[in-house]
């Protein structure tokens, strides 16, 4: 067995809501044993405190949402997937608003900032799940697939597949957890075209721009659709007839977008709310699946 354990100081980031486009301070603080991950809302009356597990799951429709009552955050996947991967058990996150801030879309700074901090070891012991039965969750209508089966540590492969030809179908593996930080962390959120337009109506994204996503142009528009996009955006222009990625930096690796979708599960499965040795096989994940997912794991724990 290992000891669990949690940050050696505090450390405070700041940066914009994805959703709301507010001005977001998030402080990670160590945290005493058997605390797990918890989020505490610092602007609402009584500062509430949500528990990072599956079952606080309210929305996953654009990220993973947390709420306990009236009190919310949401895109909290990157901050805990960097939590997990690098050790730490126990912490305390406060936030000012409904979300933690998207930072360059990655988990990259939330890592650099674990590792500039330090982890240091506590008294109690981690508690793990260890899988020695597969377990299997499925999703007919969107083609999503979870397995998980025995393994003496915790690791995972993703297949990600989409129409079109720009995003058809991606893989990517991490064989083990200690590789997150040169491998997965710095690996950006994405999206298409298509989803951008509907968010910006329904007036989402306000912090959204090329410095914290990658943006996929699968599906050909006109000249002028695609121009006033790309001014809503802060893209540059580009032909219509030019279909690829929209984005301020090269690609950090040819197969980014899944290792994104990697990045997103470790986040979601830190919501299971202890280590776990298994490994895990996901075709077409999303938040959603996920989520169930990490419910079924947290039966199998209780179990």
């Amino acid at each position: 067995m290992s000891k669990q354990q949690t940050l050696g100081s505090s450390f405070t980031l700041e940066g914009k809501g994805l959703h709301t486009g507010l001005d977001l301070v998030v402080t990670f603080n160590p945290a005493p044993e058997n605390h797990g991950y918890k989020i505490q809302r610092l602007d609402l009356p009584e500062q509430p405190i949500i528990e990072a597990i599956a079952e606080n799951v309210v929305e996953t429709t654009r990220g993973t949402v947390l709420a306990v009552g009236d009190a919310r955050c949401s895109t909290v996947e990157h901050a805990l997937a960097a939590l997990f991967a690098l050790g730490v058990d126990n912490c305390l996150i406060q936030v000012n608003g409904p979300e933690v801030p998207i930072l360059d879309g990655s988990a990259e700074i939330y890592a650099e900032n674990i590792r500039r901090v330090g982890v240091v070891d506590q008294e109690a012991e981690r508690s793990y799940l260890v899988i020695t039965d597969d377990l299997e969750l499925s999703d007919e209508q969107s083609g999503s697939v979870m397995r998980i089966e025995a393994c003496d540590h915790f690791s995972l492969n993703v297949t990600i597949a989409f129409p079109g030809k720009v995003l058809n179908n991606q893989t990517a593996e991490l064989g083990d957890i200690s590789l997150f930080g040169s491998e997965i962390a710095p690996a950006r959120t994405f999206c298409f075209v298509r989803e951008v337009e509907m968010m910006l109506a329904a007036g989402l994204i306000r912090g959204g721009d090329l410095d914290n996503a990658i943006v996929i142009y699968e599906q050909e528009k006109t000249q002028a659709e695609l121009d006033i996009l790309a001014d809503r955006i802060g893209a540059p222009h580009r032909k219509a007839s030019e279909l690829g990625y929209i984005q301020t930096k090269p690609l950090m690796w040819d197969n980014e977008p899944a290792r994104h979708k990697l990045l997103d599960i470790i986040g979601d499965m830190a919501l299971v709310g202890c280590r776990i040795k298994g490994h895990i096989t996901a075709v077409r994940p999303g938040h959603t699946i996920n989520n169930q997912f990490a419910r079924l794991l947290r039966k199998q724990l209780a179990s």
